[in-house]
């Protein structure tokens, strides 16, 4: 059995809305801690939290979230995985989501296909429904294989909002570029810069910018 420890340490997070002011802004810091286990050599459960600390004087609270994963590879290309999320906010609006994933390896390219039902508290029950197809590439840079390069981008696509009237269609894009250094077949470290982008009808774009460094020790 191998068991897999990733913990992005810290990420600094600031928002910034396309032609906002600087009252708009924020800056936020991330913790994204996460366990696994191989419970054969194709199925893995895994235990990922995070905490997003925000200004609450800015209008946004801070989050926390634990998932629980179930990971079954179908192919040596394919794997399937499934979770169940629960989210909290500060000030109430909890959020429970279900999650479902196909991810894949075709080459230097990667795939992933996500599909969340998402339920927010104080809505009613209202069912949320959101899309997330994700497209990327992961490149050696060494002859040796310890360095490398990936990027990637994800589409945001609401099929239902979580509450009435709420935004649907594209409603948001991510991008990520991935340093990735494998210092030795148990530690491996990288540096992330992501950006988000949230669309918003009637309203400015909101644009988040944020450098995430991961450090992923198995043993």
């Amino acid at each position: 059995m191998q068991a897999i420890i990733k913990y992005p340490l810290l990420t600094a997070f600031l928002i910034a809305p396309a032609s906002a002011s600087a009252s708009d802004e924020a800056f936020e810091f991330w913790l994204n801690p996460s366990i696994s286990t191989d419970l054969d050599k194709n199925t893995g459960i895994e235990i990922e939290t995070a905490q997003r600390f925000r200004s609450a004087g800015d209008g946004r609270v801070d989050t926390y979230f634990a998932r629980f994963w179930v990971n079954q590879k179908v192919s040596d290309q394919f794997t399937l995985a499934g979770a169940i999320e629960q989210r909290i906010n500060d000030g109430g609006s909890d959020e429970t989501r279900f999650l479902q994933q196909l991810s894949g390896k075709h080459g230097v390219f990667r795939s992933r296909m996500r599909l969340e039902q998402r339920f927010v508290e104080d809505r009613g029950g209202r069912l949320g429904l959101r899309l997330r197809p994700r497209l990327g590439v992961s490149v050696p840079l060494d002859a040796a294989g310890k360095w490398s390069f990936g990027t990637d981008a994800e589409l945001f696509l609401t099929l239902r909002g979580t509450s009435a009237g709420g935004d649907t269609g594209l409603t948001g894009l991510r991008t990520q570029y991935k340093l990735g250094y494998e210092v030795n077949d148990n530690l491996s470290l990288s540096a992330i810069y992501l950006r988000q982008q949230d669309f918003r009808d009637n309203r400015p774009d909101r644009v988040g910018h944020a450098p995430l460094i991961g450090v992923e020790y198995s043993f």
